[in-house]
């Protein structure tokens, strides 16, 4: 599986603080961190900042980009913000996210096109936010459809069916995992991706719920999931669920996990 390192996010207090004050080596060591227990993307987001959303998430890919090597995941529902960051990064990054929005969609789509990158379609439409694994798929299958029309490689797009609270609804869960096996099944090529913490929040022992979670993630043919990559326990259980899904030949990914002591 690969895994998009969450914690470059301005909505926890260490980051924003972090960003505001342009402390760079704080950004650049949580990048570090995660990199270094398995993260294959950075997660950057500056949301929080609002009119200078562009600015921070600028001055956070040139911060990451110094350190690591892995590509990040530009996290913004903002056009603008979106083309600036993608002129400034190196290599192919994710975008996050288009959607069958109509606004959203047709303001990101020449983005999208006219780059090289990858990018979540979330399962949102005009409708709003789907609550059943059908309402998801019909999204999904339309916003692929319509993605590869414009010349955008399955490889290159990763469905997002959109995690939802289970404090909230207690289908939610179920109809995602469900959603996540269809996708897999019927769209051929396409990768899927998810918040994988939104499924605890509202609850106590988040951690608890989130490691359960991404196994059941895993069986149903999750590929990516932006998670703390510091969380040793669960990149673990990651590691073991590939094995036991069969999605690890020869238990490679998991022997090398071992060997470099990250199992205990």
């Amino acid at each position: 599986m690969e895994v998009v390192g969450e914690l470059i996010n301005a909505s926890r207090k260490k980051i924003g603080e972090a960003i505001k004050a342009r402390d760079t080596e704080f950004i650049q060591e949580t990048a570090r961190q995660q990199r270094d227990s398995g993260a294959d993307y950075i997660d950057v987001n500056a949301g929080t900042f609002v009119g200078k959303e562009k600015e921070c998430v600028e001055w956070l890919i040139q911060s990451v980009q110094q350190v690591v090597d892995a590509p990040c995941c530009i996290d913004s529902p903002d056009p603008e913000v979106v083309d600036s960051a993608l002129r400034l990064h190196q290599g192919a990054p994710i975008i996050n996210s288009i959607s069958l929005e109509s606004e959203r969609y047709n303001a990101l789509l020449p983005i999208v096109t006219g780059n090289e990158c990858k990018v979540v379609a979330l399962c949102m439409s005009d409708q709003g936010m789907p609550e059943s694994a059908e309402d998801r798929f019909s999204i999904a299958e339309k916003l692929v459809n319509s993605l590869v029309q414009k010349g955008v490689s399955k490889d290159n797009i990763y469905v997002d069916p959109l995690v939802q609270p289970v404090s909230t609804n207690d289908s939610y869960g179920v109809e995602f995992l469900k959603a996540i096996e269809r996708i897999m099944t019927e769209l051929d090529g396409v990768h899927t991706i998810c918040g994988l913490s939104n499924i605890s929040y509202g609850l106590p022992k988040r951690h608890l719920l989130n490691r359960n979670f991404a196994v059941m993630g895993v069986l149903k043919g999750l590929d990516c999931a932006i998670i703390n990559p510091l969380d040793s326990q669960l990149m673990a259980d990651i590691k073991a669920a590939e094995v036991l899904a069969g999605r690890d030949t020869f238990c490679m990914n998991f022997l090398e996990a071992y060997r470099a002591g990250k199992l205990d």
